[in-house]
């Protein structure tokens, strides 16, 4: 711990003085280091040790469990070819830093039933800095006699600024193996073997992690490890189907007629707003309908079927990971409100009201029902308020690019400019969809600066009590934020662009026909792409500033301390300083963590369709971001005191939501955004060739020039929809194919959620959630564990009976001597 002299020194030496005497008292023994010995000749370094017998007393309290014998059940068979497998492979003393035992809840009166060779390194250090932090966070700082149990905790300490800090230390420098031989070097391990990026392709030292930084992190990094391993599959099967559409290239029937100089060519189209934009020939979006068949193509079908598969398989896989991590780190019988449930420094303090507890029949803070009822009706508001502001600059955007679209049209087909080299490369709308990507990814990473502020004020507001209860608040807040912030722009061009546009004469405009701002059509290639380029922005924008923030911005930030630890030799510098100095890993760090890969996650699924690369570009990410995530973690970041957990907590609900939700809106957006159906529709129900010749005449309607309003009409034919010409009986409305190819869409919507859902759940049936050899293995040390118990207490009572009997004999032999003497 450190701390230093201000202002308020009296009031904080007086608590300092208090806390650690009651530390003494609880076992822990201390030694100051002077603020003349430091670097900065201002601060003050505590240094905590935990004896044997602490650690002992504290094991058994808190049921740490620890080795009693080694385990005797084999880890598996032989695998054909593990030999390929040798390249990824790490080296083992790394990979398995301690044997595999059967364990068993410390108990201090029975010593002899666990393997205790050697009492320094019994308890590993996540365990050792988790029980000294356990002391810290229970010890009081009140005099004794007095009765101010609320002031209680180094939690406390830290936030009244009595101490500055209060961490555990690595055990060397990361690059430089540790000068004491006995020394195990794992911070030097971790970066020599797992934070450096040419070690990407290697297998994660899970189990040193564990060892070092404890299991809530270590499955943080299982996790995300098992999600980039699951990724590769997606990845593969989206190449795969990227490079279909690009060998089925030349034989893309619609966008040859499109781009036919004959057809195309010869097909005048509607303008698509008024005034400004002019009548257009079919063929000048040829490269748009050739750039949307790469993802707009029958593998695409296949594609969103099999990542609705893919997404049950990820999840009930990572069901028997963890099952397997449960059962190898101990943490099956582990009840996370051992840990969790410690109610909050802030909650003691801002709640002053008290009531007795019935179950400790001790007076405790609460917090009143009305109180409580306002805070959430704030917060409740504050959330609406900050969604409402996300729609509104989505609605802004919206406008934007109805507003724009005319100035493109005009200056990119203006043949008096000289611009026509781009023009043939750039439509209006490929040029008002990337700048208003843009704008839009500009707007949410704004909104989403201020929106953390915010909900960690809300959450803060409303006084959770407990650790776990905070936690889930702002991930419910959070993810609910970043789900509306990030993905409704790709909604909106999912489902709404193109589907309320009218037709000539009937126009439907935005916020009515006084604000001429026409509904946006859609390419004749669909609104696919352009689903595509929002993904793609929003996607490989935030993976790229995240990259920025989480590796560059700290580097920089922690260059010149880095540099000053590296050039300043241990003995100078000690290993507090150099600790000290740097960034402190908060109890939110892994949330952040979760938040950013939860919502890739939403990317990859829930509009997969629109972009069968979306896993490779999330796999690329992924491999760099384990490898940052390292790096912080061994050379940013003090070391985090361990604890434990046993999954990921409410990130699996909320995973589990998402996969659900991503099979609904993959089937809407094959048949609403892609023109998939009505190609199929007019293959096996209007075409007279059985081709897709002569589709794109087909799709189009005819409307006479001469009935378009004057308003409608450009200053200085032909529209995409399915109704009847003019002359018709029925003239401009919808023909019976529009309503074929409705009944096809919805049809296809209930065939492939149905389809899918039933694989999901047959899948997630066949698939137990843990695995055979981890139960028989549990099983296995169950039975040992009752049996060396039995045998232990049996060998305890023999030589119990022994040692009294041996009593007994003497006390008769001390009596009858006295009787001869006598």
């Amino acid at each position: 711990m450190s701390y230093v002299d201000d202002k308020d020194g009296e009031k904080k030496q007086e608590r300092r003085r208090e806390f650690e005497a009651n530390l003494e008292k609880a076992g822990l023994e201390l030694e100051t280091e002077d603020k003349s010995d430091s670097k900065d000749q201002k601060t003050y370094f505590l240094k905590i040790h935990a004896p044997w017998d602490v650690l002992a007393t504290y094991a058994d309290v808190l049921k740490v469990k620890v080795p009693f014998k080694e385990s005797d059940v084999p880890h598996g068979q032989d695998v054909p070819l593990e030999w390929l497998s040798h390249p990824f492979r790490l080296p083992d003393h790394v990979m398995h830093p301690q044997p595999d035992y059967f364990t068993y809840p410390f108990d201090k009166n029975k010593m002899d039933f666990f393997l205790i060779n050697d009492k320094d390194t019994f308890f590993p250090p996540s365990t050792r800095n988790r029980i000294v932090f356990y002391i810290l966070a229970r010890c009081p700082y009140f005099k004794e006699g007095r009765k101010d149990k609320d002031k209680t905790g180094i939690k406390r300490l830290l936030s009244n600024g009595t101490y500055t800090a209060a961490f555990p230390l690595h055990d060397c420098r990361y690059w430089k193996r540790a000068r004491n031989a006995e020394c195990e070097s794992e911070r030097f391990n971790l970066y020599k073997h797992w934070a450096r990026f040419l070690c990407f392709y290697k297998e994660q030292p899970l189990n040193l992690i564990r060892k070092y930084y404890g299991e809530k992190i270590g499955i943080y990094f299982a996790w995300l490890g098992f999600y980039t391993e699951m990724l590769f599959f997606a990845a593969v099967m989206g190449f795969i189907c990227f490079t279909y559409g690009l060998l089925s290239y030349d034989v893309n029937m619609s966008s040859k007629e499109i781009c036919d100089a004959d057809i195309g060519g010869s097909i005048l189209m509607c303008p698509l707003c008024d005034k400004k934009c002019p009548f257009w020939k079919l063929n000048s979006t040829c490269l748009s309908s050739w750039q949307s068949h790469l993802f707009d193509n029958e593998g695409t079908v296949f594609f969103a079927i099999f990542m609705g598969i893919w997404v049950t398989l990820f999840l009930e896989f990572w069901k028997r990971r963890q099952a397997r991590l449960e059962y190898e780190w101990d943490l099956v019988d582990f009840e996370e409100e051992q840990q969790q449930l410690q109610i909050r420094p802030e909650f003691e303090i801002r709640c002053t009201n008290r009531r007795l507890n019935r179950i400790t029949q001790e007076m405790e803070p609460y917090l009143p029902v009305t109180s409580k009822c306002a805070r959430f009706c704030l917060s409740g508001a504050t959330v609406i308020f900050w969604i409402s502001l996300i729609v509104a600059c989505i609605i802004g955007v919206i406008a934007y690019r109805l507003a724009v679209y005319a100035a493109f049209a005009s200056i990119i087909k203006d043949p008096m400019r000289k611009i026509q080299l781009v023009g043939r490369f750039i439509t209006p709308q490929l040029a008002t969809s990337v700048t208003a990507s843009c704008i839009n990814f500009v707007i949410i990473m704004i909104l989403n600066f201020f929106y953390e502020r915010v909900a960690i004020w809300i959450t803060d507001m409303e006084i959770p009590k407990t650790h776990l209860e905070y936690e889930n608040r702002l991930t419910m807040k959070m993810f609910l934020f970043q789900f509306v912030n990030y993905y409704s722009s790709c909604f909106y061009v999912a489902f709404f662009k193109g589907k309320f546009v009218g037709y000539p004469g009937k126009y439907s405009y935005m916020f009515g026909n006084s604000t001429k701002l026409r509904n946006e059509e859609c390419d004749p290639g669909g609104c696919l792409i352009e689903l595509t380029t929002q993904l793609v922005i929003v996607m490989a924008g935030k993976q790229l500033w995240g990259n920025i923030q989480e590796a560059l911005l700290p580097l920089i930030r922690n260059w010149w301390s880095s540099r000053k630890g590296r050039h300043n030799p241990e003995n100078h510098y000690s290993r507090w300083e150099q600790d000290h100095v740097l960034q402190n890993f908060s109890q939110l760090g892994l949330f952040y963590e979760y938040l950013e890969m939860v919502v890739q996650f939403g990317f990859i699924t829930l509009f997969v369709a629109s972009f069968p690369l979306a896993p490779l570009l999330a796999l690329f990410n992924n491999i760099l971001e384990i490898r940052v995530d390292a790096w912080k973690f061994t050379t940013q970041f003090r070391r985090p005191v361990a604890s434990k957990a046993r999954n990921i907590g409410a990130w699996q609900e909320i995973l589990n939501a998402v996969a659900i939700l991503s099979v609904v809106t993959n089937a809407f957006i094959m048949a609403f955004t892609s023109d998939m159906i009505p190609r199929m529709v007019y293959l096996y129900a209007y075409s007279k060739e059985a081709s897709m010749r002569g589709y794109i005449n087909n799709s189009l309607s005819i409307y006479n020039i001469s009935q378009i309003p004057k308003e409608n009409m450009p200053e200085d034919d032909w529209y995409r929809d399915y109704r009847y010409p003019p002359g018709h009986q029925k003239e401009y409305t919808h023909t019976m194919q529009f309503w074929h190819i409705l009944a096809a869409k919805m049809a296809f919507i209930i065939i492939m959620e149905h389809v899918v859902f039933v694989v999901k759940f047959f899948v997630a049936w066949m698939i137990p959630d843990v695995p055979s050899d981890v139960k028989a293995r549990f099983k296995r040390e169950r039975y040992l564990i009752q049996e060396y118990l039995h045998n232990y207490e049996v060998e305890r009572l023999k030589l119990q009976i022994h040692k009294k009997a041996i009593h007994v004999m003497l006390q008769l032999v001390i009596a009858l001597l006295k009787q001869l003497l006598k």
